[in-house]
């Protein structure tokens, strides 16, 4: 049972596992060795629409070593606003390890006595004011123009961003990966992968991912953007320097959190209380309920350390990937030649589990080797973090056989 940090006078509990912010294992020890952010760069990428990016680069980790053969390398990508900060500490004092670090480490189902695991940041990662994480974005340098980017950066493709990521693990001139995962967004990545480059690894495991979605994300991802875009400060994106739409993105972030939470969550962190014991929410508007002060907490926490643009281009990157039609689905799976396995989580508001059931079909009727099992539980979507224990055991079978 993890540990979890209490909030305003009645108590209540962090939802916020999904976004690392506070939560802490309070049973399984942290990755053992230190963390290192390290950084890859790219001279010059070229996009898939044909843009030229210059000095491109981002921050990534690394837990294990590459054996001899150099046969034992997962890959782990990263989920939407997440970063590659997937198991460890950078520091003993950090108050929270990375977001997967229960399944990640020495005897863990994601085994780094055996296996070699790379986590990268990857491109357009709105995280980048946390203080650890890099990313090459609209924030970045114009090297032309001296300023940033802002909407001026080309608008990236999820293949854009496997291509990216793709590099950073050719670095190591490695020839075939054991697996590359990934949770939510980084699920998609890694259908992506596999369906682009289907010859670099033998295994795919996506959590929580919205394999085969529908309009209705392409409408959620507007809806997320929109709370932005009506933001004054952002000013079509150029800000930087400036008032920043920080009233928008915490907007946007609130929106995106309460998504990511299940019923069971928010029933049993705040349940019906009021914030303040005496202020009744039913008879002034400066009063709150629990739940609302705790979700307004970790949007505003949240979104202290993300860039609104980033924030934005992802839900592009996002919304190109979902929009692809059924023969352009179809064409992509069937160039998949790894092992597949899916694990949506039973719960699941955001990347609802039918989206992975009808992706396993259709990977069974190509005659792909897939798995599909769910994670169990009523927290939603942040059961991907939350409860990924309890498939840890079929997690660790895959990789192993």
């Amino acid at each position: 049972m993890k540990r979890r940090l209490g909030y305003a006078c009645d108590g209540f509990s962090s939802l916020a596992i999904f976004v690392f912010l506070l939560a802490v294992s309070g049973w399984a020890l942290a990755y053992d060795d230190r963390v290192d952010k390290k950084t890859f760069k790219i001279a010059s990428f070229t996009t898939v629409g044909g843009a030229v990016i210059k000095d491109v680069r981002f921050g990534y980790e690394t837990y294990g070593h590459l054996n001899a053969g150099k046969d034992n390398a997962i890959v782990i990508l990263p989920y939407f606003l997440g970063s590659g900060h997937a198991a460890g500490k950078y520091a003993a004092s950090d108050e929270a390890a990375g977001y997967w670090d229960d399944i990640i480490g020495p005897g863990k189902p994601i085994d780094t006595d055996r296996y070699f695991v790379i986590a990268g940041d990857g491109l357009i990662n709105p995280a980048i004011k946390d203080g650890h994480t890099l990313s090459t974005g609209p924030a970045s340098i114009d090297p032309h123009r001296g300023k940033p980017y802002g909407m001026r950066f080309p608008i990236l493709s999820m293949r854009d961003l496997v291509n990216a990521q793709k590099a950073l693990a050719d670095s190591f001139k490695i020839k075939k990966l054991h697996a590359v995962m990934g949770l939510s967004m980084g699920g998609n990545q890694s259908i992506e992968w596999a369906a682009v480059f289907p010859e670099s690894t033998e295994r795919i495991i996506a959590v929580a991912s919205e394999v085969q979605a529908s309009a209705y994300a392409i409408e959620y991802m507007d809806a997320l953007s929109t709370c932005i875009k009506i933001d004054p400060s952002w000013n079509r994106g150029d800000y930087y320097g400036k008032a920043e739409p920080v009233a928008g993105l915490t907007a946007a972030v609130k929106v995106l959190l309460h998504q990511t939470e299940g019923y069971g969550a928010v029933a049993w962190a705040a349940g019906r209380k009021w914030t303040q014991l005496g202020s009744d929410p039913s008879r002034s508007w400066h009063n709150t309920y629990a739940a609302e002060a705790m979700l307004d907490h970790f949007a505003q926490s949240f979104a202290a350390i993300l860039d609104a643009n980033s924030f934005l281009y992802q839900t592009k990157a996002v919304q190109s990937y979902i929009a692809g039609d059924a023969r352009t689905l179809d064409a992509g799976l069937e160039r998949i030649r790894a092992r597949v396995l899916l694990l949506p989580a039973r719960s699941d508001l955001l990347a609802v589990p039918e989206y992975s059931r009808a992706a396993a079909l259709r990977l069974k009727r190509l005659g792909k080797d897939v798995e599909y099992h769910e994670i169990p539980g009523n927290v939603g979507h942040i059961a991907a973090v939350e409860n990924i224990t309890e498939v840890g055991d079929v997690i660790q079978r895959f990789l192993g056989e």
